[in-house]
């Protein structure tokens, strides 16, 4: 574990890093961190702030995580270029990144 990663999880609170690439095509890592284990929602959202899909809802131990998004929704349809929102909620902290999609 580097110097960085042990102080986010030192934290209280849960941290989202910037997603990579940014933008993107056709698919872009998303990682995380959770300081303890709590129930963690990601989720993404268009720019009119409609769900798109959510990536995870579950309960989470503590430590780094990374998920790759696709750029499709819950149907798998793949989703139009443009911005998009990632939103991550765990506990109590609600943390959200813009992305952009490119096609």
């Amino acid at each position: 574990m580097s110097v960085n990663e042990s102080t986010v999880l030192e934290r209280d609170h849960a941290i989202l890093l910037q997603n990579y690439p940014n933008p993107f095509t056709p698919y872009t890592e998303i990682r995380y961190q959770v300081p303890k284990n709590t129930f963690v929602s990601l989720k993404i959202y268009d720019i009119a702030g409609t769900l798109v899909t959510t990536l995870i809802d579950a309960e989470q131990g503590q430590g780094s995580y990374g998920v790759r998004w696709d750029g499709t929704d819950g149907s798998s349809t793949r989703a139009a270029s443009g911005v998009y929102f990632c939103t991550l909620s765990a506990g109590e902290s609600v943390s959200t990144k813009k992305m952009v999609l490119l096609r």
